[in-house]
């Protein structure tokens, strides 16, 4: 006899359990009906979405979760299910695994590795487990484990000595680029230390900056990866597993079309991750300012991508610094990615501000003041349309610029979500490039000329800043590395430019607060992944040191 198990890796939304109860009932009945499954098996958390943050405080969400698992024991005759859930047990709370069998609830295992770093704050939250679970399903014993378990040693070594045959690990893991490769290199060393296959169910979806890509896949016991579900969508893994030699065979599997390319895959979560944030948030499509730049130029490509032409409006705001190059470009890209094109001038706005101020402002030298006013009238009228037509404005600010303040505050960060806030500029320009290599939409003048943000006259971004392939490699090491002043100039940077970049960095914090959520693709991206106090003195002691 053989277990024939499904891994199901869904999209589900936090927060709403019973919406998320609805689409595992549906799966469970497919998956009976029309394979025959003795066991479907969910994601970490599937009942309430990951990560649920606060939401656990709310009193009523223990009574809803009860309420929902009363539904799945109900539709557990003949089929074993294991749904992630949280679950209150003797007064404490835990990141379980219900594991649910012929109208009843017959085990349940808590989680013992609760992360609490960078994206997760697992025990804010959660009590940790300390037993192993074991369950009997079809004459193999499953071990269960959830998502950080597999991490570690523990747990896994645990669940053999509890009888194990075959790891069943549910998680809820974000990506962020070469994710997928850590993955398989640590469950390859848990294999290594146990002989025993393991099941990777993950979830998939976009969460506020997080997406979950998905790509569930299966190890068998020599360590081969023997079945992958497609990233970045819904997906399932069938399964047989023999019950005497315990020979797992994939029956569904995208395995066979699955090709892991970083840029390629980068592209992609960006783009799912606007989009989910979007269609989940219920706005009607997007708005951006367009601007003949390549940062604007990406992310008009990505969310034609996401989301279709027909829910996209470029709008381009020229002003007296406006070059007709980044006119015709403009231009050129809107009508390559067949979108809804609008211009709207700013110079009158511009000289009714300049007039409002001038009694204020007489006697003081222009500055980046005048500049900033060409932004925020830009972000006004981008906030005016998304107000009229439900669009939500679409942020084009990269990384780099996000990391030192190369941006304005009520101007060009306006918007409710920036695809590129964790993406470094000569990461934009690779983007563009491979968008090119699948459908040529970006002019190549966008992507060769100088950046610039045309506030001035011959106005460049190196004028204010390093040139940006030393730029980011500064900030990765300081930022994503935690790497020490002195050792970024010990690699050969110039002192006074490792100086300034770190200093900019922490006194822009304040404007890294008020930016749109974007999605995080780094092992550190600006927001939850990395808290720095706004006010602190530490800034004088991490440049002399």
């Amino acid at each position: 006899m053989a277990l024939k198990i499904l891994l199901a890796q869904f999209n589900f939304l936090v927060g709403d359990i019973e919406g998320n109860c609805e689409k595992i009932l549906s799966c469970i009945h497919d998956a009976r009906e029309k394979h025959n499954v003795n066991c479907v098996v969910f994601s970490e958390l599937a009942l309430i979405g990951y990560p649920p943050e606060d939401l656990l405080f709310r009193e009523k969400i223990n009574l809803r979760i009860h309420k929902a698992v009363q539904r799945l024991i109900g539709a557990s005759t003949g089929v074993t299910i294991i749904v992630g859930a949280p679950w209150e047990s003797e007064s404490a709370l835990y990141n379980a695994a219900l594991i649910i069998q012929n109208g009843c609830i017959k085990d349940i295992y808590f989680k013992a590795a609760l992360p609490n770093y960078n994206v997760f704050d697992e025990k804010r939250y959660f009590s940790s487990g300390e037993d192993a679970c074991v369950v009997e399903v079809g004459d193999i014993n499953l071990g269960i484990t959830i998502c950080e378990d597999i991490w570690l040693a523990e747990p896994v070594r645990l669940s053999k000595q509890a009888g194990a045959e075959v790891i069943v690990n549910i998680n809820a893991s974000p990506f962020h680029v070469g994710k997928q490769k850590q993955r398989e290199e640590t469950l390859s060393k848990r294999i290594k230390e146990n002989s025993l296959p393991i099941l990777y169910v993950n979830q998939v979806g976009g969460q506020d900056e997080l997406v979950f890509d998905g790509a569930s896949f299966v190890l068998d016991k020599n360590g081969n990866k023997i079945a992958q579900a497609k990233p970045c969508a819904e997906d399932g893994i069938l399964l047989e597993i023999d019950s005497k030699t315990k020979f797992i065979t994939p029956i569904l599997s995208a395995l066979d079309n699955y090709q892991e390319n970083n840029l390629a895959m980068t592209y992609q979560v960006l783009m799912y991750g606007l989009r989910e944030y979007i269609n989940k948030n219920n706005f009607n499509g997007g708005v951006i300012g367009l601007s003949g730049g390549i940062d604007s130029a990406l992310v008009l490509a990505l969310a034609v991508d996401a989301l279709g032409a027909g829910k996209v409006h470029a709008v381009m705001m020229p002003s007296k610094y406006t070059s007709n190059m980044s006119l015709q470009d403009a231009q050129q890209l809107a009508t390559n990615l067949n979108v809804k094109y609008s211009v709207i001038k700013i110079d009158p706005l511009v000289t009714a501000f300049e007039n409002s101020l001038a009694s204020l402002f007489e006697g003081i030298e222009k500055d980046t003041t005048e500049e900033n006013i060409q932004a925020r009238i830009r972000g006004v009228l981008l906030m005016a349309i998304s107000n009229k037509f439900g669009n939500m404005v679409i942020s084009t600010g990269n990384k780099s610029e996000m990391a030192v303040g190369y941006a304005t505050l009520y101007g060009d960060m306006a918007g409710g979500f920036a695809p590129l806030k964790d993406v470094p500029k000569m990461l934009v320009y690779e983007l563009s490039r491979y968008r090119n290599s699948i459908g040529k939409v970006i002019p190549e003048r966008i992507i060769e000329r100088p950046p610039s943000a045309e506030l001035a006259p011959d106005q460049i971004d190196e004028d204010s800043l390093p040139p940006y392939e030393i730029l980011d490699q500064i900030l990765e090491l300081f930022i994503e590395q935690d790497v020490s002043r002195d050792e970024i100039i010990a690699k050969g940077f110039d002192k006074e430019e490792v100086s300034r970049v770190i200093k900019m960095v922490f006194q822009n914090e304040y404007k890294r607060r008020q930016a749109p959520p974007g999605v995080k693709i780094t092992q550190r991206a600006f927001g939850k992944d990395r808290r720095y106090p706004i006010t602190s003195g530490a800034i004088k002691y991490l440049q002399e040191k």
